[in-house]
């Protein structure tokens, strides 16, 4: 909690314009600047935000990189439920960005070792990441980096947990569907972000942002790992802040 701000909202609606505060912000600093994205729920009122301001012309994706934090293993870009698929429908298909200048990582990967290692390499020839966007799992995953016993450094192959999983299964037929592991960014190529920006909204989301920004700092909550990063935003609506605001009058 030492370096984090925090900004509370009546609702997500309200919590995703602050956010597109933020990333405005960085992308009228530095046009060509590399922006790290998220998919989920949490992210969609931002997107939607985002897109409105750029067709109003208050700002301009042209120039702008982007790199996504994850992507599920064994599935083609254009699967219906790829992240790939997903930032094109809800955000790279209704902006400016070129698409050459957008990097997810290969769910269908041959060899794993070297896709993470040149994901890595890719956005370090880009100067790092400017500005990150995370969400949160009813975990404290950020990214697939799922709690453990350690904070996994670098892009890397993630077995999914069981909650996680199920936490995902709506946006799919069935379970057996849903797969069994993902490619993510580490936690440390997270933290090397100058910026991040968390978004948290939903009552259902209060236990764990109270845990993970008001607790201790241990890999069995990923999330927490981020009350160590120097520039930290955290962006919630009122239902997923109640429990801190409770616990910290």
């Amino acid at each position: 909690m030492l370096y984090t701000k925090i900004y509370t909202a009546k609702n997500p609606e309200a919590a995703a314009k602050i956010a597109a505060d933020q990333f405005e912000a960085a992308i009228k600093q530095k046009p060509a600047c590399v922006i790290g994205l998220a998919t989920g729920s949490s992210p969609l009122p931002l997107y939607r935000e985002l897109i409105a301001r750029e067709q109003r012309g208050e700002i301009d994706f042209s120039r702008v990189r982007s790199a996504n934090l994850d992507e599920y293993k064994g599935l083609p870009a254009d699967h219906p439920q790829s992240y790939r698929f997903f930032m094109q429908e809800n955000l790279f298909d209704h902006i400016s960005i070129r698409p050459e200048n957008t990097i997810v990582p290969d769910g269908l990967a041959s060899d794993v070792e070297a896709m993470c290692m040149a994901y890595e390499r890719k956005i370090e020839d880009w100067g790092g990441v400017d500005i990150q966007l995370l969400g949160i799992g009813h975990d404290g995953h950020i990214g697939f980096n799922e709690p453990c016993d350690h904070f996994p450094l670098w892009t890397h192959e993630a077995a999914l947990t069981e909650m996680t999983r199920n936490a995902n299964k709506r946006f799919f037929d069935s379970l057996d569907e849903v797969p069994t592991a993902a490619f993510t960014m580490g936690i440390g190529t997270v933290m090397a972000a100058r910026r991040i920006v968390m978004i948290i909204t939903g009552a259902d989301k209060a236990e764990i942002l109270y845990r993970a920004f008001f607790g201790p700092v241990t890999p069995e909550i990923p999330a927490s790992v981020l009350q160590l990063h120097p520039d930290v935003t955290l962006v919630c609506d009122e239902a997923a802040f109640s429990l801190a605001a409770q616990k910290t009058v």
